[in-house]
């Protein structure tokens, strides 16, 4: 009975993944993330925020003395040598430039940040095709850069209390439903409300994942990658890096947006009634089995035509 509980199970799981994971489906999502410019968005998302980054971190290491951007960061990736130093340079803050740090710093702090929300802002306008507000709907923008905040605290703190246990697994596991929960609410109040919270959660659930999953290959890639940056071009590697970094995190949301987006209009699909067959699925699948057999025997027939003519050369 087991076994074959076991057994329905496993077909049930391996249609829920035909179904999603249908050529058809998959289309609708690249189509849906060119629509957006995904690639562009990402570098402009990781450009903006690189930009309000540093100036804020240098200014809440003047106002806070117990926080150190650069010691989180170097914690976060276990960075050494060469990586630490540059990150260690890159943040560092001293009287003379906190004494500068004045009415220009802010302004321009303050605009550097608010750039970074109509960034993110349109992310969301594009993805789910609404009117563009631009700086009419910075309050909400300014809302959620206070939110972006308090999430980074939590999620620091998450890693700093579970890191050290399963390897950093158990925080990684802790962080997923707070980074979903800050992922719908994000685009609710970026969206002006404009976007309801039921239709956010795939995008919220999805994006979380994603985050989790990039997160771990960050844990192991980035190192090298600072570490790799900074011996050959010094603080200027250590900016290459941070924005490597960043353009991977902006690249993962903006796709969460247009996989959420997409998973949303299929789930009202299937609640109207229009959920495609079964057979409609495995006719799809066997479509693309086909065309990769074609490819393969052509491909492979290209090679032993070669072959024979250098043997006979």
């Amino acid at each position: 009975m087991e076994g074959r509980t076991t057994e329905i199970n496993r077909e049930s799981l391996v249609r829920k993944l035909t179904f999603w994971l249908r050529p058809a489906f998959a289309l609708r999502v690249i189509n849906r993330f060119q629509k957006i410019s995904g690639f562009d968005r990402s570098m402009a998302l990781a450009s903006s925020a690189l930009t309000a980054l540093v100036p804020l971190s240098i200014l809440l290491g003047t106002v806070f003395v117990h926080y150190d951007a650069a010691e989180r960061i170097i914690k976060r990736y276990d960075l050494t040598g060469a990586g630490a130093t540059a990150v260690s340079s890159l943040f560092s803050t001293t009287e003379e430039l906190s004494a500068s740090f004045g009415v220009f710093g802010v302004v321009f702090l303050m605009i550097s940040v608010l750039s970074f929300t109509r960034a993110a802002q349109r992310v969301f306008e594009q993805a789910w095709e609404l009117k563009p507000l631009s700086v009419r709907n910075t309050r909400n923008g300014s809302w959620w850069i206070l939110t972006l905040a308090g999430y980074t605290v939590v999620i620091t703190s998450l890693s700093a209390f579970l890191g050290g246990y399963a390897l950093g697994l158990v925080a990684l596991v802790c962080e997923v439903p707070v980074t979903a929960a800050f992922l719908v609410w994000s685009g609710w109040i970026l969206s002006a409300k404009r976007i309801r919270w039921p239709d956010l959660l795939p995008f919220g659930v999805t994006g979380a994942v994603l985050m989790a999953a990039y997160a771990v290959g960050a844990t192991i890639y980035m190192p090298r990658l600072f570490n790799s940056s900074a011996t050959h071009y010094g603080v200027v590697g250590a900016v290459f890096a941070m924005i490597s970094a960043l353009f991977g995190v902006m690249l993962v949301l903006v796709a969460s947006a247009a996989l959420g987006r997409e998973v949303r209009d299929e789930l009202s699909r299937i609640r109207q009634g229009r959920r495609p067959s079964d057979r409609e699925v495995r006719r799809q699948w066997d479509n693309v089995v086909e065309q990769a057999r074609s490819r393969w025997r052509t491909a492979r027939g290209e090679i032993s035509h070669h072959q024979i003519k250098g043997s006979n050369h």
